[in-house]
């Protein structure tokens, strides 16, 4: 017999007119937000998103596929069209699962260099949404003219931001369907601040970007009801999302409290890490990608650190080829030879913190204690826990 559903204390979330419970899954790459976590968390009548980045690590006959292939153009194409095939996969799997209830997004990086094929490929392959960061989502519009019943979410930290996306969209005579607001100080993976020495400045505090981007938001003339704000980055409790709705937020997203759950499409060694790291274990680097990142201080990234300064200092001049041979990322520091960015493959790292392997992988974490502490409990639960303050009794 199904379970109930569960109820909000809280005004329901609306996006594209369907009303949904005001919790949002962050997607997490590379594949800790699959079909499988997402697809439980939508069943539950919130939104479950999906993280596109190299999706075939969840397919073993697309792994082998691209496994031994020696021309490079060749790889290349061959892993895009095998990530285009899993990506399709996902959202139908996650859909089977959600069975009709909640939403299905797409989180696509601005950064890796095939974000428009993704983005289509969600489009037709069924997605509910398509939520865009790592880089401003201006085009997004454009790239989902096709598809009016999609909703679009950028991901954006300040008011300055959330200000140029409105303008420049209102001229696209297109809107966002929402807003997700993420804090850098807080946020796990690719964080939303240009150096790190600024992911604590006060213009990206909660209660300096809520008030005005409503205000942002009367000034041009739109209704705040029509633009849900979705705060992202250290909400672990309930009194966290009473805090954010009571600055005007219309719903809250997590990513690092799902991605320990039970339905977590990630290895288990990857939630251990994740649930054992002390506060001092989660750390602040330069991605490759040119963003500063968050993530658990594991053997490989203590000894990547160690050694960051003297490699980016050494990069300049010495460019490489894809280690992949695959190009995944727009902007490399390793293979673009940028001292300014970090020198290793990401792709390489987060594919092996997905299949569990702790002295080799690199785990994103968000730096905010987890809901139940070091216990793995059910999507479900923490729903309910985030909704109505009351804990299962194992996770007391």
């Amino acid at each position: 017999m199904p379970l109930p559903p569960l109820s909000s204390p809280f005004p329901l979330l609306n996006l594209k007119g369907k009303p949904l419970l005001p919790i949002v899954q962050g997607g997490m790459g590379v594949g800790i937000s699959a079909h499988r976590l997402a697809g439980a968390v939508a069943a539950e009548n919130a939104v479950g998103t999906i993280a596109s980045i190299d999706l075939r690590c969840h397919h073993p006959d697309l792994m082998e596929k691209t496994r031994r292939i020696r021309d490079r153009d060749a790889n290349k194409a061959a892993i895009q069209a095998a990530n285009l095939t899993a990506l399709d996969r996902e959202i139908k799997k996650a859909r089977e699962v959600a069975q009709g209830r909640g939403l299905i997004a797409v989180n696509v990086m601005r950064a890796v260099t095939q974000y428009q094929d993704c983005i289509q490929q969600s489009c037709v392959s069924g997605a509910d949404a398509i939520v865009m960061g790592a880089g401003l989502p201006l085009e997004l519009p454009d790239l989902t003219a096709d598809f009016p019943h999609v909703a679009l979410l950028p991901i954006l930290s300040d008011v300055r931001g959330i200000t140029l996306i409105l303008k420049k969209w209102m001229r696209k005579k297109r809107l966002p369907d929402a807003i997700v607001i993420e804090h850098p100080a807080y946020a796990g993976g690719h964080l939303g601040a240009p150096k790190k020495e600024e992911l604590g400045d006060a213009r990206f505090d909660f209660n300096v970007v809520l008030p005005g981007a409503l205000e942002t938001l009367k000034e041009l003339g739109l209704e705040a009801e029509n633009i849900p704000l979705i705060p992202a980055g250290g909400i672990n409790s309930h009194e966290r999302v009473k805090a954010m709705m009571a600055l005007g937020a219309a719903a809250v997203q997590l990513g690092t409290p799902f991605a320990v759950t039970e339905e977590g499409d990630a290895h288990p060694n990857f939630k251990k890490v994740l649930i054992e790291a002390k506060r001092e274990d989660v750390v602040e680097f330069m991605s490759c990608a040119g963003l500063p990142a968050r993530a658990v201080k594991t053997p490989w990234l203590a000894k990547y650190l160690a050694r960051e300064q003297s490699l980016m200092k050494a990069a300049e001049g010495k460019t490489h080829r894809c280690t992949l041979a695959w190009d995944c990322i727009i902007s490399c520091g390793l293979r673009d030879a940028n001292p300014k960015h970090g020198q290793f493959c990401i792709d390489h790292q987060l594919l092996a913190a997905v299949n569990g392997e702790v002295d080799k992988g690199l785990f994103f974490r968000g730096k905010a204690s987890l809901p139940f502490g070091r216990a793995i409990r059910s999507v479900r639960e923490l729903i309910a826990y985030l909704l109505s303050g009351e804990k299962p009794a194992l996770a007391l």
